[in-house]
C-alpha cells in the first residue's frame, strides 16, 4: 500500500494562535541620589531640633575663656567661639529656634493668606479689587525690606520676627488662594452642593477651604526656606533671639567680625542655614513636581 504524505496547507504557519505572553513586571524607579540625601540631611535636622543631646553632650551656653577660638579638633568638632564655647553644640542647639522661626513665619503667612484669598474670591467686586491692590504694593516691596519696617514698628523678639516674615509673604499666598478658589467656586461639586442648600459658611469649609489650600501648602514647603534665610537675616541684625542663645543668625552675625582669624565661629552657622534652605528646597520641588503630575494625570 502507497504512503501518501500530507502537505501542510499554505500559510498554516501564519494563522497558528501564539502563546499569550506574560505581561512584563512594572520597573520601580530608584528614588534619586539628591532626594535621598535630602531625606537624611531632614532626619539629622529634627534630631537636632528635637534632642541635640543625644549628638552632643557639651553645654551650649557654658563659657571656658581659656580655650577660646580654638580651632576644630577631635574635641571641639567645629572648634569654640570667642567665649570658649563649644560650637558644635551650640550650633545643633540652634537648630530649633531657627526652624521655629522659620515654620511659625510660614504658619503666620499661610494662615494670613488664606483669610484674605477668601475673602477677595467669595467676598464680592468691591473685596476683591480692595485686597488685590493691597496685595500688589505689598509684592512691589522687596520681602526683606517690608519685614525690617514690619520688625521696626513691632519690636525685637522670636514671636515679631515670625509676624514681620508672615506679613511680607502674605500677599503672596493670598493671591495663590485667591486664584484656586475662583477655580473651585466654578466646579461642579460646588455648585450640586449650593443647589442643594448647603450653608455658605460649611460650603466654604467643606469644600472650597480644602481644595484651594492644598496647592499652597505644597508651595509653603519651598518657601520655608525662603521664610528660614529671612529669619537668620533679621536675627543676624540684632532683630531675633538675643544671646547668649544659640540661633545660627545670630551666631552668624558675632562670627563674622573673626573671619580673618577663627573662620570656623561664622563658617559653621552659615553652612547650617544654607544647607537647611538646600534640603527644604530639594524636597520641596520634588512635592511639587509630584503635585502637578498628579493633577495634570
Amino acid at each position: 500500500m502507497a504512503h501518501t504524505t500530507v502537505e501542510p496547507a499554505p500559510g498554516a504557519d501564519a494563522v497558528r494562535p501564539e502563546a499569550p505572553q506574560a505581561p512584563a513586571a512594572p520597573t520601580r524607579r530608584r528614588p534619586p541620589l539628591a532626594l535621598l540625601l535630602a531625606l537624611a540631611a531632614l532626619a539629622l535636622l529634627l534630631l537636632a531640633a528635637l534632642a541635640p543631646g543625644l549628638l552632643s553632650s557639651a553645654s551650649p551656653v557654658e563659657t571656658h575663656p581659656v580655650a577660646a577660638l580654638t580651632p576644630p579638633s577631635a574635641e571641639h568638632w567645629f572648634g569654640t567661639d570667642q567665649l570658649g564655647r563649644d560650637l558644635f553644640a551650640r550650633v545643633l542647639h540652634g537648630a530649633r529656634p531657627s526652624l521655629l522661626l522659620g515654620l511659625g513665619a510660614t504658619a503666620f503667612a499661610i494662615t494670613g493668606g488664606t483669610l484674605l484669598g477668601l475673602a477677595a474670591a467669595l467676598g464680592g467686586r468691591w473685596a476683591d479689587q480692595v485686597l488685590m491692590r493691597l496685595a500688589d504694593v505689598l509684592l512691589s516691596l522687596p520681602p526683606i525690606l517690608l519685614a525690617l519696617l514690619a520688625v521696626t514698628v513691632l519690636g525685637t523678639g522670636s514671636l515679631n520676627v515670625m509676624l514681620a516674615i508672615a506679613i511680607a509673604f502674605v500677599p503672596g499666598y493670598a493671591r495663590i488662594v485667591r486664584a484656586e478658589t475662583l477655580v473651585v467656586r466654578r466646579s461642579g461639586y460646588v455648585e450640586a452642593a449650593v443647589g442643594l442648600g448647603l450653608p455658605r459658611p460649611l460650603l466654604i469649609v467643606r469644600h472650597v477651604l480644602p481644595n484651594a489650600v492644598g496647592p499652597m501648602l505644597v508651595l509653603a514647603t519651598v518657601g520655608f526656606g525662603t521664610a528660614l534665610i529671612a529669619a537668620a537675616g533679621l536675627s543676624f541684625l540684632g532683630l531675633g533671639p538675643q544671646p547668649p542663645s544659640p540661633e545660627w543668625g545670630a551666631m552668624l552675625s558675632q562670627g563674622r567680625r573673626f573671619l580673618a582669624t577663627a573662620w570656623w565661629v561664622g563658617v559653621f552657622p552659615g553652612a547650617a542655614i544654607t544647607a537647611t534652605a538646600l534640603v527644604v528646597n530639594v524636597l520641596g520641588r520634588r512635592a511639587q513636581a509630584r503635585f502637578t503630575r498628579r493633577t495634570d494625570a
